[in-house]
């Protein structure tokens, strides 16, 4: 597992939900080659509505002809390993946007971390009873 805290760089990659790589979507692929890459983590939020270098509107709304809503794709990590996954990028987006913003990273910790610290023999929670704790 990949440790991650102090400072850091977010990439932000904006594309549209339509858009694919292989007939594949295209928020697909980069989650892929960034996990393949061994970056710390990405995650894809789809935005209800949006504009960007064309200017056209995509919205949700249920009367809308648009159907290509925004979506974004997020990597946190070292800016050293986001910086190295910039090429990727450069392969696979064709239209849209892509940012970097300096962050810090107060928490990174994976679910297996807590199952193993219970199996290390720390209580934790024990009146739950079962249920997981937030």
């Amino acid at each position: 597992m990949t440790r991650l805290t102090g400072s850091a760089l977010r990439l932000t990659v904006f594309v549209g939900e339509n858009d694919t790589w292989h007939r594949k979507p295209l928020y697909t692929e980069i989650v892929h080659r960034a996990h393949a890459a061994g970056l710390a983590g990405a995650s894809v939020f789809r935005g209800i509505e949006g504009f960007g270098a064309s200017s056209r509107i995509h919205t949700s709304r249920l009367l809308s002809l648009s159907e290509d809503l925004p979506v974004a794709i997020v990597v946190v990590d070292t800016e050293e390993r986001v910086r190295a996954f910039l090429p990727e990028l450069d392969e696979l987006v064709t239209e849209g946007m892509v940012i970097l913003d300096p962050c810090e990273v107060i928490r990174y910790v994976g679910r297996g971390a807590r199952q193993g610290a219970d199996r290390a023999g720390n209580q934790g929670d024990s009146d739950l009873k079962g249920k997981k704790a937030l």
